[in-house]
């Protein structure tokens, strides 16, 4: 909702907006929503509130709107979510003018329809780049921006979620495992659900500053230097592929991950050469034996620490460790919080003992 009354505004944000955080910005930032058919509404919600609410956050002390805010689209009705919701765009792609920023919202649903679905955006997209338009996409979004082949030979964050379809899909793009905002020479990316928020909360600071970014951080309630998703990665084994043998190693490895085991021994298993085995395991799961093993750990670990009482100690045993600066590290690297950081973030009794 727009607030047009400034003595309203000023009301709404009192105590709110110190007198020091604004400064005269420069020229007005056209900022175009692209809105793809199969958009997620709340990324788009999410975009244009930020940007028209710090405009009201300027107006409100007095200055100029700096942000010109515009959902385009290649029809003036769409329907997105999977028809749940339809927007109305402000201009049609070919009328939207030249933009300083592209804002590219989460696709919904299969990707492969999805992308089908928006190909004609994609010309668009490239041309407002080549005029120098600045492009950030939001969650998985970022299936949509690699198909402009900008992003080939660049780094790119999406939703944890999606990273081995995105990596199938678009193998020369480097996905940041774990990563919150990845920005490569004015092409920005996010990763997943409400990491969008921090993306939009630094471009609003590069645009602005950063009282203003964390003014609007306060005022929607979003910790603004989230810098990883790794605390809400769920590790479910990777087992799109077709190698059996890979397969059988993997199974084994979920079923007794708190026994002591070795690459050898699971070589000799499936009766595969060492050598071979670790180059096949990589190929089909994306990650090192060691690697799968230490996170099917760490995942049972993060569900112990979410539903019981046990100490940090009693969870590392159980998941096989017994070198407690080892099992912390490990923890921390693949969550990016400490045990304790974690069981205190994500279980509701917090009483049981470090």
């Amino acid at each position: 909702m727009k607030i047009r009354n400034r003595r309203v505004q000023k009301r709404l944000f009192n105590g709110l907006i110190p007198p020091k955080v604004f400064i005269t910005f420069g020229n007005m930032k056209t900022i175009s929503i692209l809105i793809p058919k199969t958009a997620v509404a709340s990324g788009v919600t999410a975009a244009r509130y930020l940007f028209t609410t710090a405009n009201q956050f300027l107006q409100a002390s007095g200055k100029e709107p700096l942000f010109n805010v515009q959902m385009v689209g290649t029809d003036k009705e769409i329907r997105i979510q999977d028809g749940a919701y339809s927007i109305t765009t402000d201009a049609f792609l070919e009328d939207s003018g030249q933009a300083d920023l592209v804002i590219i919202p989460p696709i919904f649903g299969d990707m492969q329809t999805a992308l089908a679905l928006n190909e004609d955006t994609i010309p668009w997209i490239t041309k407002q780049r080549d005029m120098g338009a600045e492009v950030a996409s939001l969650c998985i979004g970022a299936f949509l921006l690699a198909s402009t082949g900008m992003l080939n030979g660049k780094k790119c964050s999406t939703h944890w979620a999606f990273y081995n379809e995105f990596k199938e899909m678009f193998p020369e793009v480097e996905v940041v495992d774990g990563g919150v905002i990845t920005e490569e020479n004015g092409i920005y990316s996010s990763g997943g659900a409400n990491s969008i928020w921090n993306l939009l909360l630094y471009l609003l600071e590069k645009y602005t500053d950063r009282d203003m970014a964390i003014l609007a951080s306060k005022y929607f309630a979003i910790d603004i230097d989230r810098d990883s998703q790794a605390a809400f990665m769920m590790f479910t084994g990777q087992k799109d592929h077709n190698d059996e043998q890979v397969k059988q190693a993997q199974e084994y490895i979920e079923t007794n991950y708190h026994e002591k085991m070795t690459v050898d021994e699971l070589a000799e298993m499936v009766a595969v050469s060492r050598r071979s085995f670790e180059r096949r395991f990589k190929q089909a799961t994306n990650n090192t034996v060691v690697e799968y093993l230490q996170r099917v750990k760490i995942e049972a670990a993060k569900r112990s620490f979410e539903s019981t009482r046990k100490n940090i100690t009693e969870v590392m045993f159980d998941v096989g460790y017994t070198d407690s600066k080892a099992f912390r590290n490990v923890f921390k690297k693949i969550t990016g919080l400490t045990p304790i950081e974690y069981r205190n973030k994500y279980n509701k009794d917090v009483t049981a003992v470090a």
